[in-house]
């Protein structure tokens, strides 16, 4: 697979893109219509962008209080160290933790910033007590429990 960032991108790509990203479930024949191109110019285009990794995956955004996991927590991590082998040590260790929907390294006062889902306090508590205290090369860990999500809206702006 290419480098997504090398990749180059005509108005047409792009509308392609902006269309995905509103509704990932639009058919090929939605698509090239909204498109003004052929079902067939569409399909390959898609295809050649989901190749390229432009288009990483599409997936559905399913409601979090519906499945359990109404607490958003953010959670940010300070090493030790800060050293390539640390950091991949950490990073390793986050990529088993499916409570961690994101994680970011990041510069400032942490050194990884992590969006994490739990059901409620006492959930967090106990990935706390079992789990993020016990990361590799961890020296301090803040959390914030959100109150409110004022706006939770993945979609790029291009």
């Amino acid at each position: 697979m290419e480098d997504p960032s090398t990749v180059d991108l005509d108005r047409i790509d792009l509308s392609i893109l902006r269309l995905l990203q509103s509704d990932g479930r639009l058919s090929n024949a939605e698509l090239a219509a909204r498109c003004n191109i052929s079902p067939a110019t569409c399909h390959r285009r898609t295809q050649r962008l989901f190749e390229t990794g432009v288009i990483s995956d599409v997936r559905a955004r399913i409601a979090p209080d519906c499945v359990g996991l109404g607490a958003l927590v953010m959670v940010g991590a300070v090493l030790d160290r800060s050293t390539p082998e640390s950091f991949a040590e950490f990073e390793a260790a986050v990529q088993k933790m499916p409570a961690v929907l994101d994680c970011i390294l990041v510069a400032g006062d942490f050194d990884y910033l992590m969006k994490i889902r739990v059901g409620d306090m006492r959930d967090f508590n106990r990935l706390h007590g079992r789990e993020l205290i016990t990361l590799p090369g961890v020296r301090q860990i803040r959390t914030f429990f959100a109150i409110k999500e004022v706006k939770d809206d993945a979609a790029l702006k291009f």
